[in-house]
This record gives structure tokens, C-alpha cells and sequence, in this order.
């Protein structure tokens, strides 16, 4: 899964960027930050790496996958210790099916929801010097 911002192209105005943010209630949420946290450490096979990657301290990337683990029935992001034969991280099932679910979601909303997000694109005013 590769990670994008849902842009609507509308050669007449600026293009909108669509973020959702799914919340739970009492600070369970899921949003594009986690997201792209998890489709990284799938592909890094670290949580540490992972958050290099955007620019997150390690103990940040850390409480981020506490927190995703904790809110969900079972964990999504297994890891491992470092050591002599190195540590690592991997999604669950429970991992993919959830990073799976929050991308489609983000896809059948922007598609929903292209026409309407032009209109508003097209109703912002024009920054001087920039277009």
C-alpha cells in the first residue's frame, strides 16, 4: 500500500487535501499519521526505521504503536527485541486488515466526495505571487 494524500484534480483552483481521522471516543483514533506508520513498518521491518522515515522520534513512533496495540482487540504491530541477531517488527493479520480498512475507507470517501471538494477548492481565494 503506498501512501497518498487524496487530491481531486481540478485544473480551475488549488486541490483540496483530504485527511481523515477516524475517532473512537476517549482518545482512540486512527488517522493518516498512524497509517503511514504502519505501511512503514511493513516495509522497514522496524518500528525505529519507520519513524526515521517521517521524521518521528523513536519514542514517539513507540507510543504511537502502544497506542494503536492497546485500542485494538489484539495487537497490530508485533516486535522484537534487539540483540546479537537484531531486533524487528512486523504487522499482524489483525495489523493488515485494519491499515487495509482505514485505506479503503480513505479511498471510497475521496472518490464520494471529488466532486464537492472541487467546488470548495475552487472557492479559495488566490494567493498572490503563488498562482
Amino acid at each position: 500500500m503506498k501512501s497518498k494524500p487524496h487530491r481531486p484534480s481540478d485544473p480551475a483552483g488549488p486541490d483540496p487535501l483530504l485527511r481523515i481521522r477516524i475517532v473512537f471516543g476517549d482518545g482512540k483514533m486512527i488517522g493518516p499519521g498512524k497509517a503511514d506508520l504502519l505501511e512503514r513498518i511493513d516495509r522497514c521491518g522496524s518500528i525505529a526505521a519507520a519513524g526515521r522515515e517521517m521524521g518521528m522520534s523513536y519514542k514517539r513512533a513507540w507510543e504511537l504503536i502502544g497506542t494503536l496495540n492497546a485500542m485494538f482487540r489484539a495487537p497490530l504491530v508485533d516486535s522484537t527485541r534487539g540483540g546479537p541477531g537484531g531486533g524487528g517488527a512486523v504487522l499482524t493479520d489483525l495489523g493488515r486488515e485494519v491499515l487495509t480498512e482505514y485505506r479503503a475507507f480513505e479511498d471510497e470517501t475521496a472518490a464520494a466526495g471529488a466532486a464537492r471538494l472541487a467546488r470548495l477548492g475552487g472557492l479559495i481565494r488566490d494567493i498572490p505571487g503563488k498562482k
